[in-house]
């Protein structure tokens, strides 16, 4: 059956089931606000495709390997990669962010207001610690009117604060291809201080060989209420990981003769990555009386990385042993007000700054089959990002909100060659990033929202590398840039079933495409034309019993190139955008019982996608399954979790990543068989 009858098919049971359980129970969704928009509003009233996911649905009994776990219920999200901890997940938001090689690209990270998301654009997941999400807030579409170069969208993880009585939980988790995870955990409230702290330690040697990873996490926040009306708030995080192999990618020839090994080449010169960073934020909070408010950030950022690539020194000279020291340190802040002008007519408007650093010091040597080589490359890189913003939501009649917001940003990119070889320099881009929303809302069962909003992505350090030497910028490169058109429909139903649908055209411009250099082993980057994203995200939840609870998500994307040639003269035009399934289909049940019982089930539908651009190489449809279950028993100060999984329950024979338009057809990393994991956590409150 075509993936397509199955996802429709599948959604319209969900629906019918929801509907049917209208006459059952007494039971209610409770009213969802979000803060991702900077101003605070009921999730029907938001002007743009926004979900929330609370930190029940990302911690209950699953194994927390990856951000994915949790957000793959969200419409218009589609991730790879979750097994190849030397790669980071690639997350992609309506194809933004699908064809990244390395790190996540086009859209924008946060944590507890601090950027996970670096200034030049690139992100990454490995600093978060999963256990301690209270929620997590996901915007879909151009957000550059808000948080600057992100064509795709933002993801904002918002820590759990401490609980008002003390405690302290131990968990230990274990399961298949050496999976091993401890945890301990605690926090409390003492008068005006509220804190919690955790510490985690996960090794896992790996479904595919050459594939150990181990990574021990710190992550910590603590609030103290200075006053009424202030507050401040530090978080520390701190990450070491000293192991994550890179099995590499395999050609359909030795996946057919052994799934699990690795490539011979990333074995033989020793790929994979080791980094170590520490995080230290500061929010200020208060309410200036009269309707206004003040938050202030600051953060600092110290990572050291490295990283063996599968080559000893490619065409340009450089090296395949990079080494990179990174001091990243930023401020912001925004003042708001509130005004009533009569009649139900609301005003609310935020005024905003940012201002980042990134301060590089990039080596690369000889990898010489695992051992470094001679130094090829030393330049300091540094990007200097300023922002600033206006947003305003006003409340045309109750039942009519325009929001309006602009944003604008400077970024300058800096290197200096330390290697006498003359690639130092300056380039430099500055945005203009408007949006206009209106929404619709005469009561909660139905909102209807409209919005125009741009967007750009700025290159990456890492994008601007100079094809034509071992040092410098590439001068050519600039940022791309995206128009979206987005219509949508939400609300929620009989107290009962929240539904969400919405439909978008992006028009993007200057697109960012990667190309390779023959012999190089490495990608570079050109503005190669043109591309259309057309998509329809439909969501639908329902408290269908008391403690039962179905979600469903489908997602169709239709992304072409519209002006597309290679390097090589090769034209793409009217060619799908490899790296992006068109159909996407989950579904969810998830049942709480009054003893402590609890169970889930999950089931992911992807369709077909290209993996190269020239569209002759396509990955196949799959279907993943998973169950969880497990018991909570609750005393009168002790608390007691066992809890077991099954993932791929049906023994699916997929991909976990496709390496998009790969070199000697290098394109597939299988990922894991049916496997077990489970855990215990034991809590005790003081």
């Amino acid at each position: 059956m075509p993936a397509r009858a199955m996802s429709i098919r599948a959604l319209l049971m969900a629906v019918l089931l929801a509907a049917s359980a209208g006459a059952s129970g007494d039971v209610t969704l409770e009213e969802i606000t979000v803060t991702a928009t900077r101003i605070p509003v009921s999730w029907s009233r938001a002007p743009l495709a926004l979900s929330r996911v609370d930190g029940a649905a990302v911690q209950a009994a699953r194994q927390q390997l990856g951000l994915d776990e949790a957000l793959t219920r969200v419409p218009g999200l589609f991730f790879q990669n979750r097994y190849n901890f030397a790669q980071d997940l690639r997350i992609s938001i309506r194809g933004f962010g699908a064809r990244a090689n390395f790190g996540i690209r086009g859209l924008r990270l946060f944590a507890d207001g601090i950027p996970l998301t670096m200034p030049d654009g690139q992100g990454n997941v490995d600093s978060i610690d999963l256990g301690s999400v209270e929620r997590i807030e996901v915007i879909r579409g151009p957000v550059s009117a808000m948080y600057g170069a992100a064509g795709g969208g933002a993801i904002l993880l918002y820590s759990e604060p401490g609980p008002e009585e003390a405690f302290a939980s131990a968990r230990l988790n274990a399961g298949a291809y050496g999976f091993r995870e401890a945890r301990a955990e605690a926090g409390g409230q003492a008068g005006a201080f509220n804190g919690i702290a955790s510490l985690v330690r996960t090794e896992l040697d790996g479904y595919r060989d050459f594939s150990e990873y181990e990574r021990t996490l710190f992550n910590s926040r603590l609030r103290y209420a200075v006053s009424e009306r202030s507050a401040l708030t530090v978080v520390f995080n701190a990450v070491d990981s000293p192991q994550a192999q890179d099995p590499g990618a395999l050609n359909s020839g030795e996946v057919g003769a052994d799934r699990r090994q690795a490539a011979p080449r990333n074995v033989l010169f020793d790929a994979g990555e080791a980094l170590e960073q520490q995080k230290l934020g500061v929010t200020w909070e208060s309410d200036l009386g009269a309707n206004q408010g003040l938050v202030l950030r600051a953060y600092v950022i110290r990572r050291d990385f490295s990283n063996k690539l599968p080559f000893d020194i490619n065409s340009n000279g450089q090296g395949g042993s990079v080494d990179l020291d990174r001091d990243v340190r930023g401020v912001g802040g925004h003042w708001s007000l509130e005004s009533d002008l009569g009649g139900g007519r609301a005003n609310r408007l935020v005024i905003g700054f940012e201002y980042d650093e990134q301060l590089d010091l990039r080596r690369r040597f000889a990898n010489n089959e695992g051992v470094i080589g001679a130094l090829t490359t030393k330049q300091d890189e540094d990007v200097i990002a300023r922002g600033v913003f206006i947003e305003n939501a006003y409340d045309v009649t109750p039942a009519w909100t325009l929001s309006l917001g602009a944003r604008f940003d400077d970024l300058e990119y800096r290197v200096r060659d330390r290697t006498g070889q003359g690639g130092s320099g300056t380039t430099s881009y500055g945005e203009f990033s408007p949006m206009a929303g209106l929404v619709w809302s005469p009561g909660p069962a139905v909102s209807v929202y409209a919005n125009v909003s741009t967007g750009f992505d700025a290159p990456a350090i890492t994008e601007l590398a100079n094809p034509e030497g071992a040092t410098g910028f590439n001068r050519d490169l600039g940022p791309q840039q995206a128009t979206s058109h987005e219509l949508g429909l939400r609300g929620v139903l009989a107290d009962r079933v929240r539904y969400e649908l919405a439909a978008f055209r992006i028009d993007v411009e200057d697109e960012l495409v990667p190309f390779e250099l023959a012999g190089s082993g490495q990608s570079f980057f050109r503005n190669a034309g043109s591309s259309s994203h057309d998509g329809v995200e439909a969501s639908l939840q329902a408290e269908l019993l008391p403690g039962l609870t179905a979600s469903a998500t489908y997602t169709w994307s239709d992304f072409t190139f519209d002006e597309f040639s290679a390097a090589d003269g090769t034209v793409y035009d009217g060619n799908r955008i490899p790296g992006v399934p068109e159909h996407l289909f989950h579904a969810e049940l998830d049942w709480r019982h009054a003893s402590g019982f609890f169970a889930g089930a999950d089931v992911l539908l992807a369709g077909r996608f290209f993996a190269d651009n020239a569209n002759t190489v396509e990955n196949d449809r799959y279907t993943v399954a998973n169950v969880r279950a497990g018991w909570r028993w609750s005393g009168e100060r002790w608390q007691l979790e066992p809890f077991v999984g099954i993932s791929n329950v049906g023994d699916e024979k997929y991909n976990g990543n496709v390496r998009l338009n790969a070199s000697f057809g290098r394109y597939w990393e299988p990922a894991p068989e049916r496997n077990v994991y489970g855990g215990l956590e034991i809590r005790t409150a003081f």
